[in-house]
């Protein structure tokens, strides 16, 4: 790609510079999650080195800087995904919490036989924490399929909306497909029937650029450590009249008004939902990540990374008895594939032994599996930093590995 210096991205990146079994690694996990550029370390380590003290707690200096890192990191997210304010901004521990965060907090304000519409290629992070809230009241799910090419069925997402429809939670990129779902216009048809939406995008936010209140999104949830940050830290952002009606999702310290043994009092938002001393320091960091991205162009990554995909997707097809699950024309770097009769843990591990990273098994879908007939896929996944020149290394690891099984 034009002005894309792919050189300049990956020296960013030392691990990139490791072998693997003697060969060359070939990082194409990226979905389960990406690496770590050394601004984002460096941002890591100048916190512990210089500035570590707890947030919101003190009046003295090393407090005051941490509080303030945390806190323009809370702006730098709301200027990230264009939310109207950073009180709608929550911390949490990633997207998996922030979605627990939603179905214990907004859960508490369903009723019995209440439905909740989710889709078949939903993450298990946005399938279990609903069925925990279905132990204490019926929560009814109602599944919306797929159709072959691995996009929603519009039609059945339609008929499933009635009286006691209460949510929507649905992924806006799916893990194992790569399909991008049409979410503007799918949270435009709630809204239409008075049902807010909770979007999972985990998958989205290091190649889409997100706009949640283009979107009307109610609630957004992703993860810094698939967009090149840190682990351990994620981002649930909330209409506010939404987290307001919300009940506390923790208790500890900071989430409180006033504290006595008959009554206590919430703080206001953000705050309300941000129980005990946070990763104040990964919450710095994701701010680096944030101007990482952004230095390079989240559309230019996008551009560069759909040139891999269509390129990786050629030469695969090219192998006899190749499948790819998720052929839709709307598609993130995500290929899900199987070749033939091989095991995808016999394909995962034999490429392992060639340099290639790639994810194996179910990918924490496994009803999307069983929708597809089977027990799991390989899945390769592609970033930033990722090259032509590392596809065809795949390509032939993945001849060789097909040979050798079939």
């Amino acid at each position: 790609m034009e002005n894309y210096n792919i050189d300049e991205i990956r020296s960013d990146f030392p691990i990139l510079e490791r072998q693997v079994w003697g060969k060359p690694l070939v990082y194409l996990d990226n979905t389960a999650t990406s690496m770590t550029p050394r601004c984002v370390v460096d941002a890591i380590e100048n916190v512990y080195y210089h500035h570590k003290a707890n947030v919101h707690r003190g009046v003295h200096t090393l407090s005051q800087e941490a509080t303030d890192m945390q806190e323009t990191t809370r702006e730098r997210v709301r200027q990230f995904i264009n939310a109207r304010s950073t009180e709608e901004i929550i911390f949490t521990r990633g997207t998996t919490e922030a979605i627990n965060l939603v179905a214990a907090s907004y859960g508490q304000l369903l009723e019995n036989g209440d439905e909740i519409i989710v889709t078949t290629m939903e993450h298990h992070a946005n399938i279990v924490p609903w069925q925990l809230l279905g132990r204490n009241k019926r929560i009814i799910l109602r599944v919306v399929p797929i159709n072959a090419d691995g996009e929603i069925d519009r039609i059945a997402y339609s008929s499933l909306f009635n009286d006691r429809t209460k949510l929507v939670a649905m992924c806006h990129v799916s893990n194992v497909l790569g399909t991008v779902n049409p979410i503007k216009e799918l949270i435009a048809e709630a809204h239409q029937n008075g049902v807010p939406v909770l979007i999972d995008g985990a998958q989205a936010v290091s190649h889409i650029k997100v706009d949640v209140q283009d979107l009307d999104a109610d609630f957004y949830a992703f993860s810094a450590h698939k967009m090149y940050g840190p682990t351990g830290i994620g981002v649930l952002y909330g209409k506010k009249y939404l987290l307001e009606m919300m009940p506390p999702y923790q208790g500890g310290g900071e989430m409180i008004g006033t504290v006595s043994f008959n009554n206590t009092t919430w703080a206001d938002l953000p705050f309300k939902f941000e129980a005990g001393t946070p990763d104040f320091v990964g919450i710095a960091a994701l701010r680096q990540a944030i101007d990482y991205m952004e230095s390079i162009g989240v559309e230019r990554i996008a551009a560069h990374e759909h040139d891999l995909l269509q390129y990786a997707t050629e030469q695969m097809m090219t192998i006899p008895g190749m499948r790819i699950f998720g052929t839709s024309a709307s598609k993130c770097a995500v290929i899900s594939f199987l070749v033939g009769n091989a095991h995808h843990y016999d394909m995962g591990m034999l490429l392992d032994k060639l340099g290639i990273a790639v994810r194996t098994g179910h990918h924490c879908a496994q009803p999307l599996m069983h929708s597809l007939g089977i027990e799991g896929t390989v899945r390769a996944s592609f970033a930033a930093y990722n090259t032509r020149q590392e596809i065809d290394a795949f390509i032939a690891a993945l001849r060789r590995v097909a040979a050798m099984l079939q």
